[in-house]
């Protein structure tokens, strides 16, 4: 009897352990907290947030680093930070700053800062800070901060031939009282080319002909084109625009249609 007894205890303290072995081996890992869906989501569209609408305001600060100028602007409801090639401008400077892409939690390790957002931009608009290169002397308003892109590149304007039953710029300018909203067509070679400012790209076209200030025309399109490239325009010439922010242009051709040749 005792023999059985022990054996009895012996079994079952084996079968015990063993179930207690099993337990611990197929027991289930702690579950990891989950990213939620939306958490996810928001990161994405961080990512590629874009700023909503055009902003305009004072310089509070700047500072350039690696071929980029970066402004702290004053809007009338906040304060953002704007980038983009770098380009002069002081504190005080009224600026415009055209729709760019969102930088949320950007570090900047040239400058060895954090930005909580910062808004990259093709050009940033300084109003009256430039000549446009198709203005009046005295006039001193451009589209654009940036240098005119004849000072950085010569033209060849030999091989250009007028349109049939078009006209030169310089023609263009004289007879402005007797083509204004007609349609005028001309070829040019592309001098500046400014994409995305006010939903529309800005193109400064000469030919060679013309003096100083009637030598240069400004066009708007959904078109691109680069500097130096040769453009076959149509389009209505429109007299005494006014853009706003102290933008004005004797003569413009908007909407115009190009034809890169």
């Amino acid at each position: 009897m005792k023999l059985t007894h022990l054996i009895l205890i012996t079994l079952l303290a084996f079968g015990l352990t063993a179930c207690k072995g099993s337990n611990d081996h197929t027991a289930a890992p702690a579950e990891q907290p989950a990213t939620p869906a939306h958490a996810e989501a928001a990161h994405e569209d961080a990512a590629t947030a874009q700023q909503p609408t055009q902003l305009s305001g004072t310089v509070l600060e700047t500072m350039n680093t690696a071929g980029y100028t970066y402004i702290k602007v004053k809007t009338e409801t906040e304060e953002v930070w704007a980038a983009a090639p770098e380009f002069p401008v002081e504190v005080g400077d009224k600026v415009m700053i055209p729709q760019g892409m969102a930088m949320p939690n950007y570090h900047s390790n040239t400058l060895n800062r954090d930005f909580d957002v910062v808004y990259f931009v093709s050009n940033v608009l300084i109003p009256g800070k430039d000549t446009p290169l198709n203005a009046p002397e005295g006039m001193g308003m451009d589209m654009d901060h940036q240098k005119p892109a004849a000072a950085e590149i010569e033209l060849d304007f030999s091989g250009l031939t007028k349109p049939e039953n078009g006209y030169t710029i310089a023609e263009i300018f004289a007879q402005k009282d007797q083509l204004a909203t007609k349609e005028v067509t001309l070829r040019a070679k592309v001098v500046k080319f400014s994409p995305k400012i006010m939903k529309t790209n800005w193109i400064h076209l000469q030919d060679g002909t013309g003096e100083a200030g009637s030598n240069d025309l400004t066009i708007t399109t959904s078109s691109e084109a680069a500097a130096g490239d040769t453009v076959l325009v149509k389009g209505i010439l429109d007299l005494n625009q006014d853009f706003g922010y102290g933008y004005q242009y004797d003569l413009i051709i908007q909407n115009a249609t190009i034809t890169v040749e």
